[in-house]
């Protein structure tokens, strides 16, 4: 049987110690501020490009993941005899899915395998450490990608946004929507459904407030949890996630749960502050 060599792009959102670990290349994205461009995680890390955004007074424009990243790597793991399975950013989000889509196209291998995450940060993450254990369990390349589709719908991804500047910026929102939010102090959930963002709940004041609706809405659910991993993901949310793993630790039995910092992708759209709760329903 050939060895599985996992890929994903940079939007996974897991640690440094979790691709190491599990044995995950990136490919990343890019965040260009109009002519600098710059490779998410890779010349540019997130308070970087916070104080950049400052002092330019404009958000940086992302941009998919080239084809010709996916092929360098796809070409070196499959003449070496691996089989590839790419997990990541959904493609209703970025135009990456595509690009893997054509460096394989132009290779030509068979030994290459894409999935659709229909997901974005460690909800595609959550798919990715699945894959690792089912690889690492000795199945094969099509039980594993049976195994993820499966999967996919089961993903359940929820931010709070901190701040309506992002969203503002970035053109989701209007300037008046953006006013009125910042005024009331609305903490908009974001959720990630049928590969799509939708706004959910719109709670006002503290962030907590936002967390504990989160937190109540995962309690709902709890006896169907997958209880392998949780994610708690962020941008610069430290104290925010602080307050999650207390709350989680002591509700459900999760036996890996993970804070990670959502990359510069991610916090270009949902601004700082941002932190979600991800994870699996059976």
């Amino acid at each position: 049987m050939a060895k599985i060599k996992l890929i994903s792009d940079s939007t996974c959102d897991l640690t440094k110690d979790l691709l190491t670990r599990h044995d995950i290349d990136i490919v990343p994205l890019f965040v260009n501020f109009r002519e600098e461009s710059f490779l998410d995680g890779v010349n540019l890390t997130v308070p970087e490009m916070y104080r950049k955004v400052k002092e330019v007074g404009f958000l940086p424009k992302t941009a998919a993941a080239s084809p010709g990243a996916f092929l360098d790597l796809f070409k070196k793991y499959t003449e070496a005899g691996l089989d590839v399975l790419y997990i990541g950013l959904g493609s209703h989000f970025s135009a990456t899915y595509q690009s893997a889509v054509a460096a394989k196209l132009d290779l030509g291998s068979d030994k290459i395998h894409l999935i659709d995450s229909g997901n974005l940060s460690s909800g595609s993450g959550l798919l990715l450490l699945k894959a690792a254990a089912f690889r690492d369990a000795g199945d094969s390349i099509e039980t594993i990608k049976t195994k993820i589709t499966a999967l996919i719908p089961k993903v359940r991804t929820q931010f709070v946004i901190n701040t309506m500047e992002y969203l503002y910026r970035g053109g989701r929102c209007s300037g008046v929507a953006a006013l009125m939010g910042t005024l009331l102090k609305i903490k908009p959930i974001i959720k990630v459904k049928d590969g799509l963002m939708h706004v959910g709940k719109k709670p006002h004041g503290r962030i907590q407030v936002g967390l504990d609706i989160l937190i109540g809405e995962m309690m709902e659910v709890k006896d169907q949890l997958d209880d392998e991993f949780l994610m708690i993901t962020h941008s610069l949310a430290y104290d925010s996630a602080d307050y999650l793993r207390a709350r989680i630790t002591n509700a459900v039995p999760i036996r890996n749960i993970y804070e990670t910092d959502a990359g510069c992708v991610i916090s270009s759209h949902c601004g700082e502050g941002c932190i979600g709760i991800l994870y699996l329903v059976q």
